[in-house]
């Protein structure tokens, strides 16, 4: 039943709504402030229970403010009234907000339970981590799927109707999202498969990095040099992707010198150098130990690689960086040259 508002009405009631904003805010703010005074002398309770308790707290001065809308406004006529139509389906405000709170409040307490319950339940049966990330995208994902279901549901949506307008309009769109199905289709896979998983070490393209997220369209991989890298699920089904998780991290050097050069002197310098970043640097490992090799013949070059075992994806990139400054010294103070063309295929 429409409760029919003058305009005086009107504000007189939104002024009601922004006048209980303002409280909840404020109650927020003040029992945020207690907390946090209340932790002060207690580290344990600080680090483990405030950050739960705020987020709480927000949470429910957000829900509180929605709430207060839907009884605020819920017997205004725009309120109820279409603001659109898609066949059957009237869309109205009533609809969106339901819907939206519906959607909102199972993400957020499957995120909990996600992270929280079943973390802690895998880690106490030592559940494989792939594994349990895996299984609780699944829950996460199958429940958020009837979340959605359920929402359009109770607000009168015809779930026939909606899936002719969604069928019509698929068709439509269909080649432009292909790339995007493909990913999400290609994150399954992955999700299951589990060629890598999260804290792993792999090769995309030149790029080493680590493993942070997979998500369903994109995996989320850190690298040194290049920052966070979001790759499409999809590369990783086409492309052969090494996972250099079990093999050892190795800073490695190519060094090319003229042919002709006494051999036995550059494995020296070269092993002067290695000496000499060890003095330098602690990111490299005692054991196994470093080598120098004798690689290839080029055109009028010979050409020798530098590897040191190295602790972590940041010492390899220091190691590296530190080793080729070591070496340019040391084969300026020997006159000893670089061929043209090592610098020319090093300068593309």
């Amino acid at each position: 039943m429409f409760k029919d508002y003058t305009l005086d009405i009107y504000l007189v009631e939104i002024a009601k709504y922004f006048g209980w904003v303002i409280l909840i805010l404020g109650l927020n703010l003040i029992l945020q402030r207690l907390a946090k005074r209340f932790a002060g002398n207690k580290p344990e309770f600080k680090a483990k229970f405030l950050p739960s308790f705020i987020s709480i707290l927000n949470w429910v001065s957000f829900y509180g403010i929605i709430l207060l809308f839907l009884f605020t406004f819920s017997r205004s006529r725009w309120f109820l009234s279409p603001i659109y139509t898609i066949g059957d389906v009237e869309i109205t405000v009533a609809l969106i907000i339901i819907s939206f709170m519906v959607i909102s409040i199972a993400h957020r307490f499957l995120r909990i339970f996600t992270r929280s319950i079943l973390s802690s339940f895998f880690e106490y049966y030592e559940v494989d981590k792939g594994v349990g990330y895996t299984l609780s995208k699944v829950i996460y994902y199958t429940f958020m799927i009837g979340a959605v279901i359920l929402s359009f549901s109770y607000v009168g949506i015809d779930l026939t109707s909606l899936a002719a307008v969604f069928g019509v309009l698929g068709i439509g769109i269909g080649f432009g999202m292909r790339n995007v199905a493909g990913n999400f289709i290609s994150g399954i896979i992955i999700l299951f498969e589990r060629p890598f998983e999260i804290g792993e070490v792999i090769q995309v393209d030149d790029k080493v990095g680590r493993v942070e997220r997979i998500r369903l369209r994109s995996t989320v991989v850190r690298t040194v040099k290049e920052g966070k890298l979001i790759v499409p699920n999809q590369y990783f089904i086409e492309q052969i992707i090494k996972n250099r998780s079990g093999a050892e991290r190795l800073a490695q050097v190519n060094v090319c010198v003229l042919y002709g050069t006494e051999t036995s002197t550059i494995k020296l310098l070269l092993e002067e150098s290695i000496k000499l970043v060890k003095e330098r640097s602690n990111g490299y490992l005692p054991a196994p130990s470093h080598s120098v090799r004798f690689v290839d013949f080029r055109n009028k070059a010979m050409e020798f690689v530098v590897e040191i075992p190295v602790k972590t994806l940041e010492a390899k990139e220091e190691i590296e960086s530190e080793l080729r400054f070591i070496i340019a010294d040391i084969f300026s103070e020997q006159e000893i040259e670089v061929p043209d063309v090592f610098v020319q295929k090093a300068a593309e």
